[in-house]
């Protein structure tokens, strides 16, 4: 009995474990997850600000037309520094996504409301 009760609890354990995971899973959030180049395309065209938030080497070697370099670490105190309007609409862009991504969730967090990933540079260029 003691043995059975002792498997009982490590199942439940280990199933409370799994429940825990999938929901972290869920409501964690997800860097880049938009990064569709006609919506972000969307948006720029409705006047969106295009913010390429790659290192300045990599912007130097090319970026899209109107795009302002802001590295994505320091977005937040750039965009609070500039006193950028939190409804402003924004795209982010990098290489991948995942850098304009965090860039993105850094915005989210001081209360910008109208943001887009758009992805990576390549995919945005080959799609204007």
């Amino acid at each position: 009995m003691r043995q059975a009760n002792k498997m009982l609890s490590k199942s439940i354990i280990s199933l409370m474990a799994l429940l825990f995971v999938a929901i972290m899973g869920v409501s964690a959030p997800s860097y880049g997850e938009e990064k569709n180049p006609k919506v972000a395309w969307e948006h720029i065209q409705q006047g969106a600000m295009v913010v390429d938030v790659r290192t300045p080497e990599e912007f130097a070697e090319g970026h899209l037309k109107n795009a302002i370099n802001i590295p994505f670490e320091n977005i937040a105190e750039e965009f609070t520094k500039r006193n950028i309007a939190k409804d402003q609409s924004v795209v982010l862009y990098c290489r991948s996504g995942r850098r304009s991504g965090i860039a993105q969730e850094s915005l989210i967090k001081l209360g910008y409301s109208n943001t887009y990933n758009g992805g990576g540079y390549q995919s945005l260029a080959n799609k204007q």
